[in-house]
């Protein structure tokens, strides 16, 4: 039973000190361990690692730079950056990840460079257990291409107002997207393929969460609910294309990607259509003519993102410092924060872990507070894409870290959530789930309206 937290009195000890039980310790104003920085401005996303040497700026900062400025396409004088598409999302990595923050959805029909993709999927499996994607298109929707060849098309985004209603008689009105996929000029979409938007996640602490040690990783696996709390997460088994084995997924929305690197890859593939050594393919459509534009600057590796620029693009989205936490100690982020254990987020949203080892010496053994399990939970019919990921089902989604939430707007101006962006604010993410998280839902509806700011304003201080 949820306790009614407002209901002590108002005396000089403080309103809430008598019913927070929930210890708010020291270290949580360092989320980030050692690697934290203060920084609350729009460049909040940005800095390297405070514990970072100065052997590591090198990396970093050439790193970034690959991350930041745009590639071109082939044959040009920049050639370290060229190879570009010919089918594309956008030209740089930072087009989605502005400021290293978070992608949003499109203002109007046709817009490019803001972030949000779809992806295009089938039931059928390949040899390696990934979804096949579009005969045609395949498992992207590129909407850029070349001067050389036409544009694959674009995507529209229609809203259906649905409305939550508290128990204490107010409500809140959702908005519930539909995609539909228009101007296509190579021909329809197969009719099994389904379609699933995902917007550009934030770029913090992503080397920590890969630290993490697998074993804790594990400990928070409950495929049967054995503890009856509602919640079985698991892992998502994912197939490494760099180490030829199939291992634990960490990162993207579905736990579909084993490492930074992986990622890192896939997006310059994807996203860029620029190849590497672990996915060698180039980005052509079917039916269009790619024999006569160039491949970029392959040298004698031959694929256009040398194995060099990779490791210094994934050491710097290694390495991205999480933001100090604000607030944190407040005897109201501390009731918003009793609110958020009780209302039994915390199955999910595991606050802390000491990190294991990791190729980059300075995330070892750091204290994190990233309010992630890294775990698929299923989060019910209503956020559910129709598409798999390895053996992620349709209503699966990988917990998302919370830290830099309460910063999204300072950053990119937005605080669009979930993995499509539907969610305009923290209130109405939580109002969208489902499945496991419904019992935490319903605890979060039930308490009062001052409960609830309280939880949404300590969700804010991460």
């Amino acid at each position: 039973m949820i306790a009614s937290f407002l209901s002590c009195s108002n005396d000089d000890d403080g309103e809430y000190e008598d019913i927070i039980t929930v210890a708010i310790e020291a270290s949580e104003e360092f989320p980030g361990g050692a690697t934290t920085v203060r920084d609350v401005s729009g460049s909040a996303f940005e800095f390297k690692a405070s514990n970072l040497t100065l052997d590591g700026d090198i990396p970093f900062f050439t790193g970034n730079s690959f991350f930041e400025q745009a590639w071109v396409a082939a044959p040009a004088s920049t050639s370290g950056r060229d190879g570009l598409g010919p089918f594309f999302n956008a030209r740089a990595c930072a087009t989605c990840h502005l400021f290293d923050g978070r992608g949003r959805v499109p203002e109007f029909e046709g817009e490019v460079n803001h972030g949000l993709l779809l992806r295009l999927k089938t039931a059928t499996l390949d040899e390696f257990g990934k979804q096949i994607g579009d005969p045609i298109y395949g498992g992207q929707l590129q909407d850029q291409s070349l001067t050389r060849v036409e544009t694959e098309g674009g995507f529209k985004i229609t809203y259906t107002d649905k409305t939550v209603e508290y128990p204490d008689g107010s409500s809140v009105t959702l908005r519930d997207p539909n995609y539909e996929v228009v101007n296509l000029v190579y021909g329809e979409l197969a009719s099994n393929v389904i379609i699933s938007p995902r917007i550009a996640n934030q770029m913090i602490g992503l080397g920590l969460l890969e630290a993490i040690k697998e074993e804790d990783l594990l400990l928070n696996v409950d495929k049967n609910d054995s503890d009856n709390d509602g919640v079985s997460g698991r892992v998502n088994m994912v197939y490494d294309f760099k180490n030829k084995v199939t291992t634990i997924g960490r990162f993207g929305w579905k736990a579909n990607e084993p490492s930074i690197e992986h990622q890192v890859a896939g997006a310059f593939s994807g996203d860029l259509g620029l190849t590497t050594s672990i996915f060698l393919e180039e980005n052509c459509t079917a039916g269009a003519d790619c024999s006569e534009i160039p491949n970029g600057n392959t040298g004698d590796d031959n694929f256009e993102v040398s194995d060099l620029v990779l490791d210094r693009v994934t050491f710097y989205s290694s390495t991205l410092a999480v933001p100090a936490r604000r607030n944190f100690d407040t005897e109201e982020t501390a009731a918003g924060k009793q609110l958020f254990f009780d209302a039994q987020c915390v199955s999910c949203h595991i606050p802390k872990y000491t990190t294991g080892s990791h190729a980059i010496s300075v995330l070892e053994n750091q204290t994190i507070y990233p309010y992630t399990d890294l775990l698929i939970h299923d989060m019910g019919e209503d956020l559910a894409d129709g598409v798999g990921d390895f053996i992620a089902n349709e209503q699966e989604w990988r917990t998302p870290p919370l830290w830099g939430i309460g910063l999204f707007q300072t950053v990119n101006r937005h605080t669009q959530l979930l993995h499509d962006g539907r969610a305009r604010n923290v209130e109405e993410a939580i109002l969208w789930h489902g499945g496991e998280a419904e019992i935490a839902k319903q605890n979060f509806m039930n308490y009062t309206a001052e409960e609830r700011q309280l939880v949404i304003d300590f969700i804010n201080t991460l």
